[in-house]
């Protein structure tokens, strides 16, 4: 990919009450999530850069991420959330699309804490490893699940949450066999690309055995990359899906990585290490050398699973996995040499793999030395506090028409 890049993030955010229990689709209703979005902004210009959705609700930065359960005759039954999603416009600069996205989960947390509640990055369920789907499928719903391999699989995000790192190069234009090329390189080297986000030790009330469950459970039944090409563009077929179509102008030509596990230090969480709040800009970084690079040959159309199941249990620890990293983290900085931002960043996740050291690793020793699961109980931290902010428009989620996430 040539020139300059411009850049977007999405990160889901789990919800804890004031016990420090998890606030999810078993207890957390609607409209309680609705209220906290209710009283968020609104601001001017947002939606030229963000899709509001068929029915016209998801209009803010911030919205209700959750599951739609339809009737027969496709009304909506009822809405499951699991969290509150945050989008930033897209950016110039990773710094901007980083700050944009820090600042807005500061302005949530204040919100949410009125309301008793907390987000946090979680990127697997620390209780439960299942969304069931009761009752089960009706026959719309059915036939709505099999438009496309997301639908189909849309329940699997109900117990994980993780971020969405959005890329364009406007000099690189539109083609869609170039975008295409650019998401079957980053699926090809995504499961050397997660290790570094790695979050999510814990499921099911106990530690599983691996690093990501996140990555175990998702990754190779959902994309780990997607690229957005015009209306009329033809879409290559595979499962899941590689390609779709932009819903506005402003997502023709986005590349969007999707694999990554939650990042902790998103929402007033401890920074974990000298990357702390800089994870996601670090890791647009990396994915912004990796797509200049035109030294790595892989290519992969859908993600390897077993590969992505081998990271996901052992990291680093896999020399195999540690050597893919190495050179996925060799190419970007290579392509990206003389920018000297960039190369504080890719710096800073070199450090991160010669400790051989995930997020997920430091979960697990303070959970050896009595720190507990987090999500299960506990005192609730201070979160940094924004200045109040006017209420906004209702916005409590993106209703469209078809079950599975409000989200994309």
């Amino acid at each position: 990919m040539r020139g300059e890049a411009r850049y977007g993030l999405e990160h889901e955010l789990a919800l804890l009450r004031d016990d420090g229990t998890v606030a999810d689709h078993r207890s957390l209703t609607h409209a309680q999530v609705a209220a906290v979005v209710d009283e968020l902004p609104e601001l001017p210009g947002d939606q030229t850069d963000l899709r509001i959705g068929d029915a016209g609700i998801r209009r803010k930065r911030w919205y209700a991420e959750g599951y739609e359960r339809l009737d027969e005759s496709g009304g909506l039954l009822r809405f499951d959330p699991k969290g509150i999603e945050i989008r930033t416009r897209v950016h110039d600069s990773v710094e901007a699309a980083a700050d944009a996205l820090a600042a807005d989960a500061v302005t949530l947390a204040a919100v949410a804490a009125r309301h008793g509640l907390r987000p946090v990055a979680f990127a697997h369920h620390p209780q439960l490893s299942a969304y069931r789907l009761d009752p089960p499928p009706n026959a719309h719903e059915r036939a709505l699940m099999a438009d496309s391999p997301e639908e189909r699989t849309s329940h699997l995000h109900m117990v994980t949450w993780g971020p969405d790192l959005n890329l364009s190069f406007p000099e690189s234009g539109t083609d869609p066999a170039v975008l295409a090329d650019a998401a079957a390189k980053l699926t090809f080297y995504s499961p050397y690309l997660v290790p570094w986000s790695f979050s999510s030790p814990f499921r099911d009330g106990r530690v599983w055995g691996g690093l990501s469950a996140r990555t175990a459970r998702r990754t190779g039944a959902r994309p780990a990359a997607l690229a957005y090409l015009p209306p009329d563009a033809p879409l290559l077929v595979t499962d899941p899906s590689l390609v779709r179509h932009a819903g506005i102008p402003g997502e023709v030509g986005r590349i969007e990585f999707k694999a990554f596990d939650a990042v902790p230090a998103i929402a007033g969480e401890e920074p974990a290490d000298g990357v702390g709040t800089d994870l996601p800009a670090a890791l647009l970084s990396l994915l912004t050398g990796l797509l200049r690079d035109d030294t790595l040959p892989g290519r992969r159309r859908t993600p390897d699973t077993a590969a992505h199941r081998r990271s996901a249990l052992r990291g680093w620890a896999d020399p195999a996995v540690r050597a893919g990293s190495q050179a996925v983290l060799d190419a970007a900085t290579a392509a990206l040499a003389g920018d000297d931002a960039h190369g504080a960043r890719l710096a800073s996740l070199a450090r991160r793999l010669a400790r051989r050291e995930t997020p997920a690793d430091r979960m697990l020793a303070r959970h050896r030395a009595g720190g507990g699961i987090p999500g299960l109980g506990g005192t609730r931290r201070r979160t940094a506090q924004a200045e109040p902010v006017p209420p906004g428009r209702p916005g409590p989620g993106d209703a469209r028409r078809g079950p599975g996430p409000a989200q994309r």
